[in-house]
């Protein structure tokens, strides 16, 4: 039976929070608000869990799950080949909606799908976010629906989709930002926008002015 949480709630948040926590160190899911939808997350370095975290939105390997992380600091030891300009996205948009398609360490103990030796990451700016993740570190995080399904911008609209498949809802209230998180890679010598969201193309090149958008 799925446990929820008003995390408006002082008390509410507080059990929320550690009963999360350890649902993640167990390997089960949660849902979470972030600054652009609810997501579904699982320990990023638990591979069953990952495994049942697609499987809950009805999404292939082919569709891997992207990180989510407390800090810019976590990324030293999740990429490699980072380049200049990648931190310096970092610096001007984290938190915030912007994810990086970076190299992954190789070393890594992780199976989030089929990812090519590559990863997307992001630190959401989220306070209920944030404090998860700085407790059970990097997680495998997605938006909270079916696959083909409108992205839920509140834990309502979460849990009528992924019912029990989660084990705990923090409802943060309805998500102050409706669009996805822009979608950079940064894994070659210029950076490539995949995908235009909450930032723009022209927003973006302020930062790095000779960004190009992908095909």
């Amino acid at each position: 039976m799925a446990r929820r949480y008003d995390c408006n709630d002082a008390t509410d948040r507080t059990t929320g929070l550690r009963e999360a926590a350890s649902a993640v160190r167990r390997g089960e899911l949660v849902v979470l608000p972030t600054d652009t939808v609810y997501g579904i997350g699982a320990d990023a370095f638990a591979a069953e869990a990952v495994g049942d975290l697609l499987e809950a939105k009805g999404r292939g390997r082919n569709m891997p799950s992207p990180v989510l992380i407390g800090s810019p600091n976590t990324l030293h030891g999740l990429v490699t080949d980072f380049s200049e300009q990648a931190w310096e996205l970092v610096d001007a948009f984290w938190p915030g909606a912007l994810t990086l398609v970076a190299k992954h360490q190789p070393s890594l103990q992780w199976d989030l799908g089929d990812t090519r030796g590559t990863v997307a990451v992001r630190m959401p700016l989220h306070p209920v976010a944030i404090e998860l993740l700085t407790e059970v570190g990097p997680m495998a995080v997605s938006s909270a629906n079916l696959t083909g399904h409108p992205s839920p911008e509140d834990c309502d609209a979460a849990q009528q989709m992924l019912g029990d498949s989660v084990s705990v809802y923090l409802d943060g209230g309805p998500t102050p930002g409706i669009e996805p998180s822009s979608i950079v890679d940064v894994t070659g010598k210029v950076p490539v926008l995949l995908r235009a969201g909450a930032l723009s193309a022209e927003e973006l090149r302020k930062v790095v002015p000779d960004l190009e958008v992908a095909n």
